[in-house]
This record gives C-alpha cells, sequence and structure tokens, in this order.
C-alpha cells in the first residue's frame, strides 16, 4: 500500500460575503470572551483574591533580585530554614511580566496582567477552533466552556504564560495538518522560550513525541483512521523534535532546568499530596462541572452523528482528559487541548446558531456593552489594598525582626520573602521537602508534635490564623503568649512568642 500524501489544504468553508458579516460576530465572541473571566473567575470577580495568591510575591522577589543584581539564583535566599542550600529559579522569564506590572501600576497592574492572561488563552483556543470548524458560534460555545475549566488556574500564575506557550505549539501543528510546514520551524524557539517559563515543557514535548510516533503507522481501527507519514514529512519532524531537545539547553542552569519537572514527579511525593490543586478532580467545583459538560458533549455528539477520529486527536483528547480527572490544575490544560475539537463537536451537532444569521449591528452594540462592563467591573487600587490588608496582615507582618526565627503558615511566605522578612517556610514547596522542611511543618501545623518540632527549629515567633490547630495549641500551652492580633472573625491572624529562649539546637554528630 502507498503512503499517504501531505495532509491537505483546509478547503474553504464560508463565502466572502459572509465572511463580511461574521467579522461583526468574531468581534462580538472576543469581546464576551474578555469579558467573561471577570464575571465567573474566582481569583478576578472577588477582586480581594487576586493577591491572596501565594506564589505572586516570592516570583516578583526573584525577578526583583534578577533584576537589581543582574545574577541568576543559583542558592535559597529567602527562608532561614534551607538558607544557603542549592536552589535554581524554573519560572524566572514568566515572573518579570508581574514585576514590572506592579512595579508600574501597583496591585492593579498584578490584576491586569492576570486578567489579560486568562482573556488571550480564551482568546487563543476561540481563533483554533475558528481555523477549524470556520464557525464563530460552536467556536465561542466551545471557549466558554473552556473558560470555565481555565478557572483553576486563572489568578497571577506563571503557567498562565506557559498555556500561551502551549496553545502555540498545538496551532503549529493543527496547521500542520492544513498542510503549511512553513511553521514547523518555530517549535525550537518557542521551546528555547518555553524551558526558561514554566516545568510544563515538558508536557509540550510529550505531545509533539505524541503525534509524530501516531503518524508513524497507519491506523484503520473503526472511527480511528490515519494514513502514514510519507517519509520526507517524517524524517522533517524527526529532525524538528531533534532540535527541539536541543534547544531546551539554552537556559542559564543547564540540565538542572531540565531535571526539574522530573524532579517534581518522581521525588515531591509530599509537595503533591499536600497541594489541592494535584488531588483528583471533583465535579463540585466549577472546573470540575465544566470538564464533565466537555465530555458529555463529545459521547452525545458522537452518538448523534459520528466522526472519524486520527490517531493523535485521540490520544490528545484521552491523555487530556485524564490529566484533568487526575489532577485538578490540569482542568485548564485540557481546555489548552481540547477546545477546538470541542467546538467541532458542538458544529457537527448542529447545536449553534450558523453564523450568516446574526445580525452585524447588534454584533456590535454587544461588543460596545462588553468593553463597558470591563471598565466599570476592573476593581481600584484602593480596593485591592483593602483585600490585600484583609488577608495578608500588615502591622503584624511589618513588626517581624530580621533576628527572629518566626514559624509562618506557607500562605503568607511569599508575602514575607517580598517584604525582606526570613520565613520558615513559603509555597516554593519543593526546596523544603528535600531538607525535610515540608515534612515537619505540615504535622505541626495540625498539633502533631508541634511543640518538639518548634523546639527543633528553635523558634520563637508564630505567626498563623487564629483558627488554625497550632493556634489553639499555643494559646493553651505554657511558654507562649500573644504579642499580637489582626484582623476580625474567620480571618484573624496571631502572633505568638516565647516567653523564654528557646532551647538550643542539638549537636549534630
Amino acid at each position: 500500500m502507498p503512503e499517504a500524501t501531505e495532509p491537505k489544504e483546509a478547503q474553504p468553508v464560508a463565502e466572502s460575503t459572509i465572511r463580511l458579516r461574521v467579522r461583526s460576530r468574531h468581534l462580538m465572541n472576543a469581546a464576551l470572551l474578555t469579558l467573561l473571566p471577570l464575571l465567573i473567575s474566582p481569583f478576578l470577580n472577588m477582586t480581594r483574591a487576586i493577591v491572596i495568591d501565594p506564589d505572586v510575591w516570592w516570583h516578583m522577589a526573584d525577578a526583583r533580585i534578577l533584576w537589581t543584581t543582574h545574577h541568576f539564583i543559583w542558592t535559597e535566599p529567602y527562608s532561614f530554614t534551607v538558607a544557603g542550600a542549592q536552589w535554581i529559579n524554573p519560572e524566572w522569564l514568566a515572573e518579570f511580566p508581574f514585576y514590572f506590572a506592579y512595579a508600574g501600576l501597583g496591585l492593579q497592574g498584578i490584576y491586569l496582567v492576570s486578567w489579560l492572561l486568562v482573556a488571550a488563552n480564551a482568546l487563543f483556543v476561540y481563533w483554533r477552533s475558528v481555523k477549524l470548524t470556520g464557525q464563530g458560534g460552536s467556536s465561542l460555545y466551545a471557549a466558554g466552556i473552556a473558560l470555565v475549566m481555565m478557572t483553576v488556574n486563572c489568578g497571577p500564575r506563571t503557567i498562565q504564560i506557559a498555556y500561551l506557550a502551549m496553545g502555540l505549539e498545538l496551532l503549529i501543528l493543527e496547521q500542520l495538518e492544513r498542510g503549511d510546514r512553513r511553521l514547523l520551524w518555530l517549535l525550537p524557539p518557542l521551546f528555547c522560550v518555553w524551558i526558561n517559563m514554566h516545568g510544563s515543557w515538558v508536557i509540550g514535548l510529550a505531545l509533539f513525541g505524541l503525534y509524530i510516533a501516531c503518524g508513524l503507522i497507519r491506523w484503520n481501527m473503526g472511527s480511528i483512521q490515519q494514513e502514514k507519514f510519507a517519509t520526507p514529512l517524517r524524517n522533517k519532524l524527526f529532525t524538528v523534535f531533534a532540535a527541539c531537545v536541543a534547544a531546551l539547553f539554552v537556559n542559564p542552569y543547564g540540565w538542572r532546568l531540565l531535571w526539574n519537572p522530573f524532579d517534581m514527579m518522581l521525588n515531591q511525593g509530599t509537595n503533591t499530596g499536600a497541594v489541592s490543586e494535584w488531588k483528583p478532580l471533583t465535579f463540585g467545583t466549577l472546573e470540575g462541572g465544566a470538564v464533565l459538560a466537555a465530555v458529555v458533549i463529545f459521547v452525545v455528539t458522537s452518538c448523534l452523528k459520528s466522526r472519524t477520529w486520527k490517531a493523535w486527536e485521540m490520544g490528545f483528547l484521552l491523555f487530556a482528559f485524564f490529566a484533568a480527572f487526575d489532577h485538578h490544575r490540569f482542568a485548564y490544560l485540557a481546555a489548552v487541548i481540547v477546545t477546538p475539537m470541542l467546538a467541532e463537536a458542538i458544529k457537527r451537532a448542529e447545536i449553534s446558531d450558523a453564523d450568516e444569521k446574526t445580525i452585524p449591528g447588534m454584533n456590535f452594540l454587544l461588543a460596545a456593552a462588553a468593553v463597558v462592563g470591563m471598565v466599570l467591573m476592573f476593581p481600584s487600587e484602593k480596593v485591592l489594598k483593602k483585600g490585600l490588608d484583609t488577608w495578608f496582615p500588615p502591622s503584624l507582618l511589618a513588626s517581624i525582626e530580621p533576628q527572629w526565627r518566626t514559624w509562618n503558615w506557607d500562605d503568607l511566605g511569599g508575602m514575607m520573602t517580598y517584604m525582606g522578612k526570613p520565613n520558615f517556610i513559603d509555597s516554593r514547596f519543593d526546596t523544603f521537602e528535600h531538607h525535610g522542611i515540608l515534612q515537619d511543618y505540615l504535622p505541626a501545623m495540625y498539633g502533631t508534635d508541634s511543640l518538639a518540632i518548634l523546639d527543633k527549629y528553635r523558634i520563637d515567633h508564630v505567626l498563623v490564623m487564629e483558627n488554625m490547630p497550632l493556634s489553639y495549641l499555643l494559646t493553651h500551652t505554657g511558654g507562649w503568649h500573644v504579642v499580637g492580633r489582626e484582623g476580625s472573625g474567620s480571618e484573624t491572624f496571631v502572633l505568638y512568642a516565647r516567653n523564654a529562649a528557646p532551647p538550643a539546637a542539638p549537636v549534630q554528630k
């Protein structure tokens, strides 16, 4: 049997007269997808939540070090528990947008960057869907579901920038399926940038490898039909893949940065077990319901009107949903991967209205109304500052002295870092797990051997929320007293101090 020919160019899906009418439809859809994050995202519609993310503050502290010293971080600079230990910063490049935004616009800058990133990801999956289906209606519905799936990680997170890189990779492969090989050589420089932004590059490389592997043989298995790559295309894909691997070494940390995501997968069981985002997906959440809705649409539309799948499409689909079900945070990943296929399923089932039935004038009015809504909903610096001061107790944090050995709730560690206050732990759980700190921190916070662990690290001050088990223990234990309290209700923070100096650390033999 002869080898398959190259992927064919997609045929035009609409006449030029329809394109003129659809133009306003895309304008309206883009405006709505930009507005929706302000309505549905828990990080954006609860205005104080955008600044309580525990990661953004140490990310900005990292960027500040690099920007002011012009040196990359190689050793732990913040915590007194692991001070001087080897540590690399795997997300250094993606930290700068938040740092510069905060330096120029304050808290509104962080809010703006976070909003624009989730909107950009939603618009990107919409655009990829339009290129596949040629229809704005089904693409809008699919992108809307995807946007809900993205709410799991739509705050000030560096991974949002990485998902844009993943979207670009998938667009390049989708264009290849339409016969356009020219973009393939964009993949090596993309991976060169990607590895300096986030460890998710390893997922992108695995997807590229899966795409190549699926085309090495001919598939003829019921609904799964795919011809084998022609020899010239196969060889080109191998060459580009090798160039992508080589490009990964263009980073300031060398092989250590390549090992970082594998270290997360293999050596950080306590970390991934303690963080809620790494736990399995629950359907009671907003994003869990959206993932379930996407699965139902795929199943129902396949029953109503079956389609032929290519092996790589089925592989991507199964991987995306498995990742989302296994780890809550990967609902965002699934949205980036499956949205164009979801739009095709919606179009195939004829659920959405045809684009030619829309009214350009009404489209424009709705787009204008969405822009007005964005302006009115954008929070002021005062509102954001109020939320910040509610979650991070400013007076108590300012009172911490550099020579103290302060045990802190990990969510406060990033802010302490940014303020120049030595912390016990922050949300960079990787380095703390490697040195055994995380394994002591977690049981102590829940009242297990807490006093012995505080003695072990010669802790002289403790800053936690009043409703935490450790706070209850210290309140009812001799040798500790309250030196400060800030906040109200369930968001009250308490700063404890020892009545006497903590015992000396045991001599290590």
